[in-house]
């Protein structure tokens, strides 16, 4: 497929609503929409029609709108549909951003189109759609079976994640919100370049090797007339 042939005028953010999933997992997508309207200084407004809130980002190659989906993340192709409609917004101008199991923390990919791997909001935004054939930015919040082999997937998604994995996530975070105006623009292969530094955590430095200790050299044999010239007279 084609890289970036259409600019991206609409980013969902998944995630569900209320206090109690605030900061969790399952709600990365809440994460980078809300850390692009802090930073841009937007304010989320609900909007019926839309079933989500919504924040209108102006870039200089056009605008932006930026839905959070509250019909919980099962329905989210309600609040996604609605929007597409309305403004006439197609599939390839869409970028989903949402939560990734069999991706590590600190660590995203993005692609067009695909399958859904089991999340539900991918699921049912594909199915109001139509078509998959719309943009991923999968942040990664890794596997229970990697991190907690005896929690449950949805006790995992749904829950806080721990601090040094929070903090690769964020690094994720600061990294997607330098791509906004490369989005608006449609120059998604600039925004691949960006992300393809988050697809693998970096390999941890090798310690140094410690030099091997060097051979004790054997005394020098005193030859007989070194002897001779210590002695006393």
């Amino acid at each position: 497929m084609a890289d970036a042939v259409k600019p991206i005028r609409l980013i969902a953010g998944l995630g569900n609503p209320g206090l109690q999933y605030r900061g969790t997992r399952h709600n990365m997508g809440y994460w980078l929409l809300d850390a692009i309207a802090e930073e841009k200084g937007l304010r989320f407004s609900a909007d019926a029609k839309f079933f989500g809130e919504v924040a209108r980002l102006k870039c200089e190659q056009g605008d932006i709108w930026l839905l959070k989906p509250t019909t919980y993340m099962n329905l989210s192709g309600s609040a996604v549909q609605a929007m597409a409609s309305y403004y006439k917004i197609s599939p390839e101008e869409i970028l989903v951003v949402h939560d990734e199991l069999d991706i590590a923390p600190g660590c995203m990919k993005i692609k067009l189109g695909g399958g859904n791997a089991g999340h539900n909001g991918l699921k049912d935004i594909t199915a109001k759609l139509s078509t998959p054939n719309f943009w991923r930015l999968r942040i990664g919040i890794g596997h229970p079976r990697v991190f907690c082999p005896q929690q449950q997937v949805y006790d995992w998604v749904l829950g806080v994640p721990e601090p040094e994995h929070r903090e690769g996530m964020q690094k994720c975070i600061d990294a997607a919100k330098k791509c906004l105006e490369n989005l608006a623009k449609g120059n998604l292969e600039g925004v691949k370049r960006t992300v393809r530094k988050y697809e693998s955590l970096p390999k941890p430095k090798a310690e140094p090797k410690p030099e091997p200790e060097s051979a004790e050299k054997e005394p020098r044999k005193t030859t007989p007339a070194e002897t001779d010239a210590a002695r006393p007279e």
